[in-house]
């Protein structure tokens, strides 16, 4: 797994491999896990609120045409835990190709996005934002939808909230999720090409 990246991209690779993800707690980086992880159903398996429905194809989907501009909406947010520090590996990453933006757009504009890292088959959302009305929503259903066209077998959010649970997103025990995370990293599954 990135045998040719440099050792920054390995560490963190290593890490979300392991099962762990980056967080700065105001005190400086650290590895988090949770008792209970988060996963957002894949393709058909996705809940599409009626409400939203009718605006997926308001907005046109693609994948790191603005990363600087995603990160920064992620990191514009009222609570976000992506520090200045952060901020600068995330930016790293995404030159080494380990993380990327799914993003939507709308006349020429940056509507929202989700950011996370790709290893084999799973997908680890980091943060996401919205810059029009349901922008960063639709980038949840088409990135879902994506990822279950390109073979891939986990979008993991980490942490539950209300605004995900809105779309079936469901929690597991670790055991379980190491499980699954190990199979995901098995499959040889590329984000790369966007299909709308």
């Amino acid at each position: 797994m990135l045998n040719h990246a440099d050792p920054l991209t390995r560490e963190v690779a290593r890490g979300y491999a392991g099962g762990g993800f980056l967080m700065d707690n105001g005190d400086g980086l650290e590895w988090y896990s949770s008792k209970r992880r988060a996963l957002v159903p894949l393709g058909d398996a996705l809940h599409i609120p009626r409400s939203l429905g009718k605006h997926l194809s308001r907005f046109t989907v693609r994948l790191n045409t603005d990363f600087p501009g995603v990160l920064a909406g992620c990191m514009a947010r009222e609570e976000t835990w992506i520090s200045p520090e952060l901020a600068g590996i995330y930016l790293h990453l995404n030159k080494t190709g380990l993380m990327h933006s799914f993003e939507t757009w709308q006349g020429g504009k940056l509507a929202g996005g989700v950011l996370g890292l790709a290893l084999g088959g799973a997908f680890v959302g980091e943060s996401m934002f919205h810059a029009l009305t349901h922008g960063s929503k639709v980038a949840l259903v088409r990135l879902s939808q994506h990822l279950g066209r390109r073979e891939f077998t986990l979008l993991d959010a980490q942490l539950q909230n209300p605004h995900l649970k809105r779309f079936g997103t469901y929690e597991i025990s670790p055991a379980e999720y190491a499980g699954k995370l190990r199979l995901a990293l098995s499959r040889d599954a590329h984000l790369a090409p966007l299909e709308e």
